[in-house]
């Protein structure tokens, strides 16, 4: 029997994770499947809600790490996870995506000689301005089995001098969840209780410190998502940290009546919204590959991005921080000129399945 412990942190973790625990429940006789969550996010509404959505099970182990420095977060969670790791000496770590958990959990395990294997491995922006960028060359770097989700993560392993051995191309485990969850998506109608009708949205959201962090350009993003709800209605379910930032900035007065602040939603529930919607406008990573998968128009208010195949292949665009080029592609695909993309290679719904073979083997299961 080996042991694996997963970590999660944030609420794209546990959609990453879901599906691992459910592949690895066909294999109880010969993997023991712990969970460990840091507690990276806290909120009830960014935690909770998507565990009981995604049929997790309860977290076997609970940091309760809140908030703090980047440097702070990373060495409480370092500290934290050592003492689970010494006490439980696991046969593997799995880790996904790119937060702070990530790489903390990674570094943790490999001064402890424990394996660590991690999922979404190869994804670059090109920008180490982000934190995320620095967490993913790191994890990267250290780990020893790296599960890839779109070939510019197999060209960007081999040019940091991984092994080939090390990288597998595995798909994107995002999906998985999509797949699975596609009847509960269809049953699930939010529409109506939001006084909205089907592609008669935008959707939005924005996260990312350079976005939402600053007084200007937070206060610039309101003032684009007054302009587009002329044409059609915003959603906008805010992030906590935005909520706030926007009172503290004194900018509640500027959104529009137009402009629907709404909680963050659970999983399914915001699939739902993603489907029915317009167009989303957004500054995160998983939504470029989800509304690539479900073939909905995204505009990314990034200078880059480290998904590239949602913009080569998928229905994705790149519209750094120029707002008012924004407001010009929306105009485009209101009059229907909009990209056709297609669904990239591996992004089947069988992820899961090939990354704990791969484990397995691996840890000789």
């Amino acid at each position: 029997m080996k042991k694996i412990i997963s970590v999660i942190g944030t609420r794209p973790n546990f959609i990453k994770i879901a599906p691992l625990c459910r592949e690895f429940d066909k294999y109880k006789d010969k993997i023991l499947h712990l969970l460990c969550h840091t507690g990276q996010h806290f909120d009830e509404k960014m935690s909770k809600v998507f565990f009981e959505d995604l049929g997790m099970p309860d977290p076997d182990f609970h940091l309760g790490i809140k908030g703090g420095t980047h440097a702070e977060q990373t060495a409480r969670i370092m500290i934290a996870f050592e003492e689970v790791l010494s006490h439980e000496k696991p046969d593997m770590i799995i880790v996904v995506g790119d937060v702070n958990s990530t790489m903390a959990c990674t570094l943790a395990a490999v001064k402890l000689h424990i394996p660590v294997a991690h999922v979404e491995s190869g994804l670059r922006s090109g920008d180490r301005k982000m934190p995320e960028e620095i967490n993913r060359i790191v994890t990267d770097a250290i780990a020893d089995i790296l599960f890839v989700t779109e070939k510019s993560g197999l060209e960007n392993l081999k040019r940091e001098g991984i092994p080939d051995q090390k990288v597998f191309f595995a798909g994107n485990i995002m999906i998985d969840s999509l797949v699975y969850f596609e009847s509960k998506i269809k049953q699930r109608d939010p529409l109506q209780s939001l006084g909205l009708k089907q592609g008669d949205y935008f959707l939005v959201t924005f996260h990312r410190p350079s976005n939402v962090d600053h007084k200007q350009p937070l206060a610039d993003l309101i003032g684009l998502l007054n302009e587009i709800s002329f044409f059609k209605k915003v959603v906008f379910p805010i992030h906590p940290r935005t909520r706030r930032n926007i009172i503290e900035f004194g900018l509640s007065y500027m959104v529009s009546k137009n402009v629907f602040l709404a909680d963050p939603f659970g999983y399914i529930e915001f699939q739902a919204l993603i489907r029915d919607s317009f167009m989303i406008i957004t500054d995160s990573g998983g939504i470029q590959e989800e509304t690539t998968f479900l073939g909905v128009p995204c505009v990314t208010l990034r200078d880059n991005t480290e998904r590239p195949v949602t913009v080569e292949t998928g229905t994705n665009y790149l519209c750094g921080s120029n707002l008012h080029a924004v407001k010009e592609l929306v105009l485009k695909i209101q009059d229907g000129q909009m990209k056709k993309g297609k669904i990239p290679e591996l992004w089947d719904g069988h992820t899961a399945e090939r990354i704990v073979q791969s484990i397995l083997i691996f840890l000789g299961a």
